[in-house]
């Protein structure tokens, strides 16, 4: 699996009319098998159903990652019990132990689901790390972003009306 880090940093989802990113807008958000962190196959669709979801393709080496992370706490404290977060660990230069180490450090309270044969990368069409998906309640893809600079803060404020 290649990962192409070829986006700029600034380059912002569908719903900030720059670069296309991932799926496009009104398309289903696929399942893709994928594995929790204990080694069982899961299918990454269970952990976004039933409620909008944000869906971080992620690693541990991933500074843009890392920038977001803030946001991302932010999220899960404020909107956690509204909506799904679900972080997929891409299988590229990291392992399941890196992972489960850096969460250690730092559990955000959410599932990171390990993605070792890049199912999740293929279907959600993820070509870097730090692109970000966003569901409605339909499961239906409403934004789609990449890098440091997304304000998913209010992308979540505006999809849940808050």
């Amino acid at each position: 699996l290649t990962l192409l880090l070829t986006l700029p940093i600034s380059a912002r989802g569908q719903a900030g009319g720059e670069v296309s990113v991932s799926l496009p807008f009104g398309v289903q958000g696929p399942g893709a098998a994928v594995e929790d962190l204990d080694g069982n196959n899961v299918d990454l669709i269970d952990y976004v159903k039933g409620k909008p979801a944000l869906i971080e393709f992620w690693a541990t080496w991933c500074e843009l990652c890392e920038a977001l992370q803030p946001q991302f706490d932010e999220i899960q404290l404020k909107y956690g019990e509204r909506m799904n977060l679900v972080a997929v660990a891409v299988g590229v230069a990291q392992s399941v132990r890196r992972v489960r180490r850096h969460l250690e450090e730092h559990d955000p309270g959410y599932p990171y689901l390990w993605d070792a044969r890049g199912a999740a990368v293929r279907a959600y069409n993820a070509t870097t790390t730090s692109i970000v998906v966003m569901l409605d309640g339909d499961g239906k893809v409403v934004y789609a972003g990449v890098g440091a600079s997304q304000d998913l803060t209010g992308e979540v404020e505006r999809l849940l009306g808050s």
